[in-house]
């Protein structure tokens, strides 16, 4: 294992043999993702905080966030861009072309997961809604709960089918 790859070409393309199938339901080209760079990821001393699969001004862009004790750096996610960049494009698991991107989860990093609500219980979180709940649509909080997508701040539920975002708070 060099700086640069984590993992040997050959190793990754194991994980590669086109799309998943979970049942008879193809999985969702995130979750595909997911399960083919988590293992690269780990090895380059880093956690996958999340895979998102957007399109943006009329393009389509892969991005993997990552997390890391201490913080990730650019050497980090350059270990990890460049040779799952050249599993992904030897596997190729997506019809089409994209941009792929590799960052920090950020400060701010949004909660989507239950196990990052499990991870970030007890700390400030801002939540904001789809419509407003006593004339606010954003609030500031520590969470105290998650339960089915249902996301508690400072004692007050809000229903998953309210919440559009929570992400942690950063106070300067």
């Amino acid at each position: 294992f060099t700086k640069e790859r984590c993992f040997p070409l050959s190793f990754l393309l194991k994980f590669c043999a086109g799309p998943r199938q979970e049942g008879s339901i193809s999985m969702k080209i995130t979750d595909q993702v997911w399960e083919f760079a988590e293992p690269l990821v780990q090895a380059c001393g880093c956690s996958l905080w999340d895979v998102e699969y957007v399109r943006e001004g009329g393009e389509w862009f892969l991005r993997l966030y990552l997390d890391k004790e201490g913080g990730v750096d650019i050497d980090d996610c350059e270990a990890v861009s460049r040779p799952l960049s050249d599993a992904l494009d030897e596997a190729d698991p997506i019809a089409g072309s994209y941009t792929f991107e590799v960052s920090s989860a950020g400060l701010d990093r949004p909660l989507r997961r239950p196990e990052h609500f499990a991870q970030c219980m007890g700390q400030q979180v801002d939540v904001r809604l789809y419509r407003p709940v006593d004339g606010r649509k954003e609030y500031t909080g520590v969470l105290s709960g998650y339960e089915d997508g249902d996301v508690t701040v400072d004692g007050r539920r809000f229903p998953k089918g309210e919440v559009a975002l929570v992400r942690l708070h950063v106070t300067f």
